[in-house]
């Protein structure tokens, strides 16, 4: 892996860490209504979604088992759909598939140091 993908997916744990910070032990209900954090978690699924995408296609190919596509997809809704985004999608993916894919992605990074 090139070092420009090594820095992106640091990137990509940080913004991850960043969102489970933010929604901290929120419950739905309290998320769900709570604009601020609604808002700055929807900006760290975009900024995650974003690196992914930046990465080379080398890279998202040799880690296939990882659903980069998935990550890209749920930043395109969540940039230019966010009116109808359903708020209970953002905190599942947070707290069940987030430390997945965080867990997947430190793999990766720890195979390469």
């Amino acid at each position: 892996m090139n070092h420009r993908d090594y820095v992106i997916l640091k990137k990509v744990v940080s913004e991850i860490d960043i969102a489970t910070e933010l929604l901290g032990n929120e419950t739905l209900e309290s998320f769900s209504g709570d604009e601020r954090t609604k808002r700055a978690v929807a900006m760290t699924v975009i900024n995650v979604g974003e690196l992914v995408k930046s990465l080379t296609e080398e890279t998202r190919l040799k880690y296939n088992d990882v659903p980069w596509k998935q990550a890209a997809g749920f930043r395109d809704v969540a940039a230019h759909k966010y009116q109808t985004l359903r708020i209970g999608d953002v905190y599942e993916t947070l707290k069940k598939d987030f430390p997945v894919f965080k867990k997947q992605i430190q793999g990766i990074i720890e195979n390469c140091d």
